[in-house]
């Protein structure tokens, strides 16, 4: 299809394919008004919604000035050492052995010592309902499903 020619439905026109994942050659299998809506992929027979091809990417220029926002991660970092001196000060003392093995099922409370099989012990820092509770492990805190 040249720019000249409006699209009709039976014409071809160039497309994204979502099944091969190129832009390839497609008939276009339906219109609305004056849109292409629908269309077949000519070379894997694919039909689906009609996605224009993606242009080429021109590359920006950074614009210099204005107040820079803090870096997602040196936010992380403090957060994650503010984690670790809290978790540090909350699971020093407390016995290991009261640690209650995590199950999806199980029921928790605040301040209740959880044993995680992948993020090891933690600390149960606030229960969410219906079924959330957040856990502050060692290497930072974590949602977990749990029962109320």
């Amino acid at each position: 299809m040249s720019s000249a020619d409006t699209p009709t439905a039976g014409g071809h026109i160039e497309s994204q394919c979502t099944k091969c994942g190129r832009v390839t050659n497609h008939t276009i299998v339906a219109m609305v008004e004056d849109t292409v809506v629908k269309v077949q992929c000519n070379t894997c027979e694919g039909t689906h919604k009609y996605r224009p091809p993606k242009a080429a990417r021109t590359t920006k220029t950074k614009a210099t000035g204005g107040a820079r926002r803090v870096t997602d991660k040196a936010a992380s970092a403090k957060k994650t050492t503010a984690d670790q001196d809290e978790w540090q000060q909350n699971v020093r003392d407390r016995d290991s052995a009261a640690a209650v093995n995590y199950t999806m099922d199980g029921s928790f409370e605040v301040e209740d010592l959880v044993r995680h099989p992948t993020f090891g012990l933690g600390q149960v820092v606030a229960v969410f309902k219906p079924n959330k509770m957040e856990v502050l492990f060692e290497q930072g805190r974590k949602m977990l499903r749990c029962q109320l």
